[in-house]
């Protein structure tokens, strides 16, 4: 992306944080009257120096990780396994409030210019996350030039909104607006500027993003990815203060039936064209802000997938390459939370801060142990700003966990203690599968009499996709299911296997015991990836005829189905038999840990004829972890 594209698209997070940042920290400040308000500037001017410190700590976290490093990553490498976990579900927690607080405040602004809808926010807000659930399992995220406007839009319509309110605060001498009198809930203390502190920090969030997507900038990468973050954190500290400036000149209060930043705009503009370009751009900001966690949050859980800490359903890609299976969970949480908090801003809050800054405190704290180790070129100076960001991060975390636990804070604390146990309990059961699954150093011998397969359809010497095309659309009489002897009936069996391990081998096993010709088929995601496999299959000893099929965009069954279909169409004399090794588990909850690959391929395969899809089971009990061993056979030389 160049510059002018990602910076909209990947800010949109942080600068959206403008329209109900500074209003989380009054609603906190408010509650000690009018002496509360007055601390206000002071706490804003905190909360922007933590933005300055925080940016830049990720200019640096960007120079250590061109390709992307994001608080998974870096915590992983630097701080271990289980600091890494810690940081996800920080992130997890994160991304589905951020679907939420933006739903919700994006129909905050809108229910301000339209008081009418006040009653339907709820189900209005439900409606959105099915918008944009279903707008990204379609794609719709790559059209980065249209998501770009939406955050121009708001920058503009803030601007002029401060530009406006300080040029008539000048024709009073800047004297400030009186506010209404204010009852005091409590007194003014600490804990309530901690709180406030904390809760006006939710500003903050999203700052991570263009370090996560460095890769998806022009070269030079990370050079125009700081550039670009140095920008989102300059924005950002302009629009915040001049919001908060304006409030305090303004006299403006929070109120549930209008948003602050609604109230500033009806006092600059009035309610003409400006006043609904500024709620306009608001709402589609906070909408574009919602959809980037769509980006993030599926990328996380297919890294923690790829670790074996998720099932592994997350690792694959839908028909329009997106990671569907992230998306709608996404979807389904931020509905939950929106639905549980009746879709208030202000009780979403205190659960926001306490993954957004866990995971902020886990990262900074990645690189310190990063330019401690590495010591290289101005190590000192970037290791002072991950000191201080790191610090101050969890300042952060630890007084929203204290002194917002009761409002909410509690149930962000609860969900990464599950998330923890989830991922560790996944983790060891994957671990425990592979151990049951791994080949020993035992002789294997095939049942001769195999013959070789049909030619390759996909190579060149059959005309590659246009031969495939060719033989899609011709008509062979031999297409039927007229065989009425054993006889008459011409076998071929296709084993797709993953991986050499116990089960594949003893699909492959049974398929050559059958005395008919056998196909191994292997699909890889990258020709990297399919030439070690090659490797392992020559080390084996190379058995069976295999052919693998390179899939760059991570996808299994579909290349499988069109390989298959292929065959069919090349050869429609044979009946094709697929097997497939199926891992049984003893309990029902992993067997969503295990991908059901053979009930897919029946369903795809099923308007062909002459296509069986059968498996061989491989039982796996975890207890003592007795397996059932392969059958013995000659050939095998090393351990997988």
């Amino acid at each position: 992306m160049r510059k002018l594209v990602a910076l909209p698209v990947l800010s949109a997070d942080a600068l959206s944080s403008v329209a109900y940042g500074p209003e989380a920290m009054l609603v906190v400040l408010v509650l000690a009257g009018t002496a509360g308000l007055a601390y206000a500037v002071p706490v804003a001017l905190a909360i922007a120096f933590l933005m300055l410190a925080v940016g830049l700590s990720y200019r640096q976290t960007i120079r250590a990780y061109p390709h992307g490093g994001g608080s998974y990553i870096v915590a992983t490498d630097n701080l271990g396994r289980m600091p890494g976990l810690v940081a996800a579900a920080g992130l997890m927690t994160d991304y589905v409030l951020t679907v939420a607080v933006s739903v919700s405040s994006g129909v905050a602004a809108v229910t301000s210019a339209l008081p009418g809808l006040n009653d339907e926010a709820v189900l209005i807000g439900v409606l959105v996350i099915a918008l944009l659930l279903a707008g990204n399992l379609r794609g719709v995220r790559q059209a980065g030039a249209v998501f770009a406007a939406p955050t121009y839009a708001f920058v503009v319509a803030i601007a002029a909104l401060v530009a406006f309110g300080l040029y008539h605060a000048a024709g009073r001498g800047f004297e400030p607006v009186p506010t209404p009198q204010l009852h005091a809930a409590e007194g003014v203390g600490l804990l309530l500027v901690m709180r406030a502190f904390a809760s006006g920090s939710t500003a903050m969030t999203g700052i991570e993003a263009i370090s996560n997507a460095v890769p998806a900038f022009k070269p030079v990468p990370w050079r125009n990815a700081r550039t670009t973050l140095s920008w989102m954190i300059g924005l950002l500290v302009a629009l915040f203060a001049g919001t908060v400036a304006m409030v305090h000149l303004e006299g403006v209060i929070p109120n549930s039936q209008e948003t602050v930043l609604s109230q500033l705009a009806h006092r600059s503009f009035g309610s003409g064209g400006m006043y609904v370009f500024t709620q306009a751009a608001t709402a589609l900001v906070l909408l574009l802000a919602a959809n980037t966690a769509y980006n993030d949050f599926p990328r996380v859980l297919f890294l923690l997938a790829r670790d074996n800490y998720a099932p592994r359903i997350f690792t694959r890609l839908g028909d329009r390459l997106a990671f569907s299976n992230g998306i709608i969970v996404l979807s389904v949480a931020a509905a939950i939370v929106y639905v549980a908090f009746e879709g208030r801003t202000a009780s979403l809050i205190p659960l926001y801060a306490v993954g957004v800054f866990l995971a902020f405190t886990l990262s900074q704290s990645g690189m310190v142990v990063h330019w401690w180790r590495r010591r290289d070129r101005h190590w000192r100076k970037s290791l002072c700003f991950n000191v201080t960001g790191a610090v101050l991060s969890a300042l952060v975390f630890v007084t929203a966990g204290i002194t917002k636990f009761t409002e909410g804070a509690w149930v962000a604390i609860l969900a990464v203690a599950g998330f923890l146990l989830v991922t560790t309990r996944i983790r060891r059961h994957y671990d425990r599968v592979t151990a049951a699954l791994r080949l020993h150093p035992q002789m294997i011998e095939i049942p001769g009499g195999t013959l070789p397969p049909p030619p390759d359809p996909c190579s060149p010497a059959h005309g590659g996709r246009a031969g495939l095309k060719d033989a899609e659309n011709a008509k062979n009489t031999d297409d039927s299911e007229e065989e009425d002897t054993p006889e008459e009936i011409r076998h071929l069996s296709v084993v797709p296997i993953d991986a050499l391990h116990q089960a594949s081998v003893r699909a492959l096993a049974y398929a050559a015991s059958l005395q008919q010709p056998v196909l191994a088929l292997h699909v890889s995601p990258s020709d990297e990836d399919a030439e070690r496999f090659r490797e392992a299959w020559l080390l084996w000893g190379d058995h069976l005829p295999l052919r693998i099929v390179v899939s760059p965009y991570r996808a299994i069954v579909a290349p499988l189905i069109s390989y298959i279909e292929a065959l069919h169409h090349q050869r429609p004399d044979l009946t094709i038999t697929v097997i497939i090794p199926e891992i049984v588990v003893r309990h029902w909850w992993h067997r969503v840990l295990h991908s059901p690959l053979a009930g897919r391929l029946r369903r795809a395969l099923r308007h062909l004829p002459k296509i069986v899809v059968t498996t061989v089971p491989f039982h796996v009990q975890e207890g003592a972890l007795r397996t059932e061993r392969p059958p013995q056979m000659a050939g095998l030389s090393h351990n997988d």
